[in-house]
């Protein structure tokens, strides 16, 4: 099964339904079919062929969801690009994926004179917006869609095992990698979101987070499945947000935790018109119980997390509505694995664990990625054995639910104990006058590594480290406390919000052969 089956059955099933909500109007999913196949068609009249590739650097809007549907028909690999990058990452991403087109909106129009000497293969670029506001030397979007044929390109449409896009990986634990994610892949994960969350055809979805993540684009595909509709927030604001909600009357959408906690401290949401939205799933990050309490006190609507990566398409287990019962044990893991992904907890050696002994989660399934980009030697590394091999550490019941313990290269080793950084973050986070908190070890001559603590304060608070550190030494073994708390005004955070550790521990381990984490 193919991509373009999905926008096939959406149109045929779904014809006259909203497929698009716009501040203008709404398109139908017979309409939306119609821009896809005038997309399609430009993409292979300006030369662009089967396993080529065209980057795509757009804030969320309707135009993105064309070219995943244009590119998946036509065999053409569609790269997205994190909008948070400085151009000289943007650069490398479009060289490395040898993409020959980059696509760009009115936010990002100017960086293309900063990128143009720095690209070695994109032929053209493209403007989406008003034609009007075309820059010279760019190609308008628009225009070349009015010029383009309505009908479905006559090729044969890819197979199941073709790679559908390059999805680069944030480089929170190293170089950035281009995950190929085949057609196959995308409609596996499609299926297992439908089938653990229930979507259906009243779902009206707002494009919250950046539709340049995995974990988005999963929506793309599942949403269109079952004839929902989509709606679109360029970037993500709290305000911003809450009068899509409003406006849209939506009814679903995805979040990271960071996101999450922005809308609760945000002043307009006890004014905002949030009661359409039913359903909010979220992932990327642990969500400590302490902010999901709040979440569903003022929310009021089903939660759902998702565990996964963008190697898995993205999503590998899901901890359902009815497991967010709060002072349960369960509410505090990721959920069991989704129908047809097999999830094991093994050693380091790759033997299987029991239940309750922590190892590295791997699983395999119909959603794991064909590989990274030009990088054999890592590809077989990640999925020896035939199991993808995520990095994480984690445990599990006797009940198959996941208990995430943290990224291999997170987790603290001091004074030979394992210390795993969301218990000592969820801990600090639960302080009524902490915001934000991350957790790293840095180097100690004694322990080998300390627990060091990075605090952003809520408004019009004083809290002190001695304070931060004498609230976890009420709450945790000794060992897990933080020796040592910096206060910042806002912790570094990637595309899609998740904190980046690497930034944190940098400066701690520049220049060290060894970096114990």
């Amino acid at each position: 099964m193919n991509l373009a089956f999905v926008l096939r059955r959406a149109r045929r099933l779904y014809g006259d339904r909203v497929a698009v909500y716009r501040d203008d109007g709404h398109l139908t999913y017979e309409h939306l079919y119609e821009r896809v196949m005038r997309c399609a068609n430009w993409l292979l009249g300006a030369g662009l062929r089967k396993n080529q590739c065209v980057g795509v650097l757009l804030e969320n809007r309707q135009e993105y969801l064309e070219l995943h549907y244009a590119t998946s028909w036509t065999g053409i690999w569609i790269v997205p690009i994190n909008i948070r990058l400085s151009p000289g990452e943007m650069a490398f991403w479009l060289n490395d994926s040898a993409s020959r087109m980059l696509v760009v909106d009115k936010r990002f129009a100017p960086v293309v004179d900063e990128l143009r000497p720095k690209l070695t293969s994109v032929e053209k670029v493209v403007f989406v917006g008003s034609e009007a506001d075309c820059p010279g030397g760019m190609e308008s979007y628009d225009a070349s869609l009015s010029n383009a044929a309505c009908l479905p390109p006559g090729l044969d449409e890819p197979a199941e095992d073709d790679v559908a896009g390059l999805f680069y990986t944030s480089g929170t634990t190293g170089g950035p990698k281009g995950v190929m994610l085949t057609h196959r892949n995308l409609y596996a994960n499609a299926l297992h979101v439908i089938a653990a969350c229930g979507a259906a055809s009243s779902w009206i979805h707002l494009h919250a987070a950046p539709m340049f993540h995995a974990a988005d684009g999963t929506a793309t595909y599942y949403l269109s499945l079952v004839g929902g509709a989509h709606a679109f927030l360029p970037v993500f604001e709290p305000e911003f947000f809450l009068k899509a909600v409003a406006r849209h009357r939506i009814t679903t959408t995805i979040l990271v935790p960071t996101m999450i906690n922005a809308l609760m401290n945000h002043p307009s949401l006890g004014k905002a018109d949030i009661a359409s939205l039913t359903d909010i799933l979220y992932g990327a990050s642990p969500m400590p119980e302490s902010v999901m309490r709040r979440a569903i006190e003022h929310f009021g609507c089903i939660f759902t997390q998702a565990y996964g990566m963008t190697e898995c398409s993205p999503i590998a287990t899901i901890l359902a509505k009815q497991d967010h019962v709060l002072n349960t044990r369960k509410v505090n893991s990721c959920g069991r694995a989704v129908l047809g992904v097999d999830l094991q907890i093994t050693d380091f050696d790759g033997s299987p664990l029991p239940p309750g002994k922590p190892g590295e989660i791997v699983l395999r399934g119909p959603n794991v990625m064909k590989g990274y980009w030009n990088r054999p030697d890592i590809t077989a590394t990640t999925l020896r054995g035939g199991w993808l091999h995520t990095g994480d550490v984690g445990t599990f019941d006797g009940d198959g639910y996941v208990y995430l313990l943290d990224r291999v290269k997170d987790m603290i080793k001091t004074g030979g104990e394992n210390v795993y950084t969301p218990e000592v973050e969820a801990a600090i986070f639960a302080h009524p006058e902490v915001a934000e908190v991350a957790i790293i070890g840095v180097p100690d001559l004694k322990w080998g590594e300390a627990i060091k603590a990075f605090v952003v304060r809520r408004p019009d608070s004083a809290i002190s480290d001695t304070e931060v550190i004498d609230w976890c030494r009420q709450r945790l073994t000794h060992f897990k406390c933080p020796s040592s708390v910096e206060f910042l005004p806002a912790l570094p955070k990637g595309g899609t919000g998740k904190v980046l550790k690497k930034v944190l521990r940098e400066p701690y381990w520049r220049n060290r052969d060894q970096q114990i984490s």
